[in-house]
């Protein structure tokens, strides 16, 4: 693999590209264009670049890993909708690319339904942020940022 560069991918899944229209009770108002902002201003603020993306497929989401992986992207922030209660194909890339990852998810998946109780996605992930609404995404930024600083310092 190449040097890691200072770059953060925000992966979202599928029917994200709905937030803002998707049932506001539940996941707001702010649209993916307001969340990707967000995060790419609070990376700025940090001193890394970022890159957003949004799939409804699994493959393709699959695919982008891979990408970033051989591009040298630092790390990823991903809410991979769905996908996170099944999708081990999308488990066994996160953790082929061996890229420190974050899940965040903007409903508390753990008081919904009892099918979204379950993430397999998440055991390939560094930690799992939920429930914090568009703010979860910030908070994967710094918590991003943080690991990067206590465990590869010696690849910044």
């Amino acid at each position: 693999m190449k040097k890691a560069i200072k770059k953060i991918a925000l992966i979202n899944g599928p029917n994200l590209n709905f937030l803002g229209v998707r049932e506001p009770e539940i996941y707001g108002r702010a649209t993916l264009a307001d969340i990707e902002k967000l995060t790419a201003d609070k990376c700025a603020e940090l001193g890394f670049s970022s890159q957003c993306f949004q799939f409804n497929s699994e493959g393709a989401i699959i695919d982008c890993l891979q990408q970033l992986y051989y591009d040298g992207a630092r790390g990823v922030i991903i809410n991979p909708g769905a996908f996170t209660h099944y999708s081990y194909a999308l488990r066994d890339a996160l953790t082929s690319v061996s890229m420190p990852s974050v899940e965040v998810h903007i409903s508390n998946i753990h008081k919904r339904e009892e099918f979204r109780r379950r993430s397999v996605t998440a055991e390939a992930c560094v930690g799992q942020i939920c429930g914090f609404g568009v703010n979860g995404y910030i908070l994967a930024v710094y918590a991003l940022v943080d690991y990067f600083a206590k465990f590869e310092a010696d690849r910044l």
